[in-house]
């Protein structure tokens, strides 16, 4: 199987999971990573805000919050097209103070962000990830290009559906950059460097 058909068929699956799967993930998904101590340590967490079938991110946002976390969120660079990261609020994220980017997700308001390499950890979305930590990604490289300038790389962690998860190995190109661990509803993965 090519990677564009892989990454068309799990677009499609994600497409069709249901309002009832979309919340039971998210909750089993918040449930098993409170407990790890990647996320108990971590002061500075970048997350994604969902737009495409991932796993919601609602839940998590507001569990870093509580938890007196710094929450950041991607925002493209339009000069280098990397992404950089945007320290919200609360209320930022309660009022839905975001803009709509050309390619469909949104982003918050800001006119600069930080480097990803200012945070502890980094949740990441994904179309697939294999059990060596290969993450195929949506297809735009932004994720990739972003960490590989990293001098101080983040504690990196998918979130994915059961599905997601890949049993045979996925091509890994020199410029792919592997995941630490995955997270599904289902299990906790760690990988090895």
């Amino acid at each position: 199987m090519t990677l564009n058909t892989l990454r068309k068929q799990i677009r499609l699956k994600r497409k069709y999971v249901n309002h009832f799967e979309h919340k039971k993930n998210e909750q089993q998904v918040l449930n098993r990573l409170k407990s790890t101590p990647q996320f108990k340590s971590a002061k500075k967490v970048g997350l994604y805000l969902h737009a495409f079938g991932e796993i919601h991110t609602k839940k998590l946002i507001q569990l870093c919050f509580q938890h007196k976390k710094q929450v950041y969120l991607p925002m493209i660079c339009t000069m280098n097209q990397n992404l950089v990261w945007v320290k919200i609020n609360s209320n930022q994220y309660i009022n839905k103070r975001f803009s709509h980017h050309p390619l469909g997700m949104k982003e918050p308001m800001a006119s600069r962000g930080n480097h990803v390499s200012t945070l502890d950890l980094l949740i990441m979305p994904l179309l697939a990830c294999d059990h060596r930590g290969t993450r195929i990604g949506m297809g735009g490289g932004f994720y990739d290009r972003t960490l590989a300038t990293a001098p101080h790389r983040p504690f990196r962690l998918g979130l994915a559906h059961t599905f997601q998860y890949i049993d045979h190995t996925l091509p890994r190109q020199k410029w792919d950059q592997p995941l630490n661990a995955l997270l599904t509803s289902e299990k906790f993965y760690i990988f090895k460097a």
